[in-house]
């Protein structure tokens, strides 16, 4: 689950099927190529287009003369930086969900080109002193704090170093942009299968059999993708099966992804020094909630000691009954947590997954989390006619008082060469008066109803949390491009998604929509031991999600790691009890290395965010319609208008706090 991050932050209006009063950030480029692509040579037609009026207002505002104003100069580059993030986003998407590797591959090319002119704009001079020369002091606070920090990311960007400087600045972004979209693209096309007798599929659900009959030659394929990965690792009996799934599942994307990161981290960590920082994570967390290298470190410690006595309580608890299943087995290093995970919540919650799965298809969670948003805000999803892509995509419009305050597209469920993971794309910002905004979900869920649909609740939580992002997104209500939701804090951007995920424990939702082939909506006995159980295994979650947090840190510091592999399983098990299995190569499809850099903790961080955030929700309860206003108001409608600790704050009526995650792992430990 992840937010997509791409041309320095700079995501919006683009042309994706909008009416034509909606597009005054995008230039008219003629057809949707969204819809119908028209191979390679029409997308790279398109990102010509959108780089030559790119072009055109670069070179207008970076020679403009004249005493510098918000009118003159403030609106020309927030249009400007819109139609570049509208050009990111749109071909971001291109890359994830277009159905040949040609167009895919000219989407990725796209997205270099997109980034280095984000580079080249980022280290203008000349445009950087004109808005520094803007005098802001008689605007609104929006406007001020818009103008303040579009100075401050000019010269995190290095744009005051001497020429000489500047130049290798602009080198090294470009180079790392397109390491980092080689690293995308061996991940997207990485996918793995093993096959197996069927016998081997004991322990697996009944659907998940059927949906996966033998072959001529009488054995089944099984994928790396999610919904063939997860139910393996969690419900197969024979250990030797998890293992052989598992092992090409951490062999993805390996060995040329490892090379690529050396280089990756390398060269990041060489423009940190031209820039004048020790290292890379130093740069780059300069704008963040948690500024500082050391202070992500020390929330890392203090978030790994409040889950500690779960983590040993719950390691302690799986081994006893690995010794019991596999005498002389030990849990260290193995692929038998998530299988065991499973095991103790039958055994000790009474708690059965496969009975859980019953509940959810793909359809009704959907049409679940749809009804949700309109009863909590008062908002209307309908269809959205418009071409698509691909047979399994998906189109909506979100409206409120009879007007569409915005669109989205969803890709839901896995193909061949389609982006692997879950993740939310913003397309075009909400901007009052000026574009509707629109988003993407991609998503890699079980496709198809009862008879070989059925999605673990694991599965829920994914839709819940990308649709949160998606939320955020929609609900944007500023009056810049700049100001709309990517401009909040990197560390933020999590928190709301991962709010949204209480809601799958809360039964008068779950009621609405978790219902079985026959129709009989989830038992309230069930939830409530799916509620009971959900503390079992948390501090191994937050340990591990800590571990990673740990090792995208400790590659952007110095000494860079010789040893990507190693490095990755010392900084992960110095908080998670279990391990990383020996020959694996989990970072080489670790996707977030590139997007997220050194700030993995975001997820961490937005989690103790967002479980502050829910105690207001929990106070007044979790339909409160009033409380959700509140919420869409205060923390979503301003976006980045304003540092995301006073958006907090404004909802909470007190600045952010440990305390509720801290609450959290000491029902984890005492659940025990």
């Amino acid at each position: 689950m992840a937010f997509k991050f791409a041309a320095a932050a700079l995501l919006s209006a683009t042309a994706l099927a909008a009416p034509a009063a909606a597009q005054q950030y995008a230039p008219a480029l003629g057809n949707d190529l969204l819809a119908q692509p028209g191979g390679p040579n029409a997308l790279t037609a398109r990102c010509d287009s959108y780089l030559t009026a790119f072009d055109k207002q670069f070179s207008a505002l970076a020679k403009a003369k004249g005493k510098a104003t918000i009118e003159n100069t403030l609106l020309p580059f927030d249009k400007m930086s819109a139609l570049l993030g509208g050009a990111s986003g749109e071909f971001a998407l291109y890359r994830e969900v277009l159905t040949t590797a040609e167009e895919r591959d000219a989407a990725s090319d796209c997205e270099v080109r997109i980034e280095e002119a984000a580079n080249r704009m980022s280290l203008s001079r000349p445009l950087y002193d004109r808005i520094a020369a803007v005098d802001g002091s008689a605007a609104d606070a929006e406007t001020q704090f818009y103008l303040s920090n579009t100075v401050r990311d000019f010269e995190l960007s290095g744009v005051a170093l001497d020429a000489d400087k500047r130049a290798k600045v602009k080198e090294l972004n470009d180079e790392i942009s397109k390491i980092g979209a080689e690293f995308d693209k061996n991940i997207a096309e990485s996918g793995k299968s093993i096959t197996a007798l069927p016998s081997e599929l004991t322990g697996l659900p009944q659907d998940f059999i059927d949906a996966h009959p033998a072959d001529a030659s009488g054995l089944v394929t099984l994928t790396t993708d999610y919904p063939d990965y997860v139910p393996v690792v969690s419900f197969a009996d024979n250990d030797a099966l998890r293992e052989r799934l598992a092992r090409a599942y951490f062999s993805r994307a390996y060995p040329e992804n490892n090379d690529l990161l050396k280089q990756l981290f390398a060269k990041r960590q060489e423009l940190a020094e031209v820039m004048g920082y020790p290292d890379y994570a130093a740069l780059m967390l300069k704008n963040r909630m948690v500024d500082t290298p050391d202070k992500v470190q020390a929330l890392i410690e203090d978030m790994a000691a409040a889950a500690a006595p779960a983590a040993k309580a719950e390691y302690d608890r799986k081994q006893a009954l690995l010794d019991k299943l596999r005498p002389g087995k030990t849990l260290y290093r193995s692929f038998d947590n998530n299988w065991l995970m499973e095991q103790v919540k039958e055994q000790d919650y009474q708690l059965d997954a496969q009975e859980v799965r019953q509940y959810f298809t793909y359809e009704n969670t959907r049409d679940g989390t749809f009804a949700l948003t309109e009863r909590l805000f008062g908002v209307k999803i309908t269809p959205w006619e418009t071409p698509l892509w691909h047979e399994d995509a998906e189109a909506y419009e979100i409206s409120e008082n009879g007007k569409v305050i915005g669109r989205f597209y969803l890709d839901s469920h896995p193909r061949d060469g389609k982006y692997k993971h879950g993740n939310a794309i913003p397309i075009r910002a909400a901007i009052p008066g000026k574009s509707v905004p629109v988003a993407a979900l991609v998503m890699n869920l079980p496709k198809g109803g009862y008879e070989t649909g059925l999605m673990m609740h694991d599965s829920v939580d994914t839709f819940f949390h990308e649709f949160g992002h998606l939320l955020h997104m929609l609900f944007g209500n500023v009056d810049y491009y700049g100001t709309n939701m990517m401009g909040v804090e990197w560390d933020f951007v999590e928190a709301p998604s991962q709010m949204l995920e209480e809601w799958m424990y809360d039964y008068d939702t779950l009621a609405t929509f978790a219902k079985n082939e026959k129709g009989e909506v989830i038992p309230r006995e069930l939830v409530a031991k799916m509620d009971r159980a959900r503390y079992f295994n948390q501090g191994y979650f937050f340990t591990r999600q800590l571990g990673y947090s740990n090792a995208s840190l400790a590659y952007h510091r110095l000494p860079l790691s010789e040893d990507i592999d190693a490095t990755y399983r010392e900084k992960v098990e110095a908080y998670d009890l279990i391990g990383i299995p020996d020959n694996t190569h989990n970072p080489a499809a670790w996707g977030h290395l590139n997007g997220y850099a050194a700030g993995y903790y975001t997820y961490m961080w937005s989690n103790v965010v967002a479980k502050d955030m829910f105690t207001r929700f929990q106070a007044a309860g979790l339909g409160d319609v009033a409380t959700a206003k509140a919420y869409r108001e205060r923390v979503l409608a301003p976006g980045g208008s304003k540092p995301a600790a006073d958006l907090v704050a404004d909802f909470l009526g007190r600045p952010v706090s440990l305390d509720a995650y801290r609450e959290h792992m000491k029902i984890a430990a005492e659940s025990e």
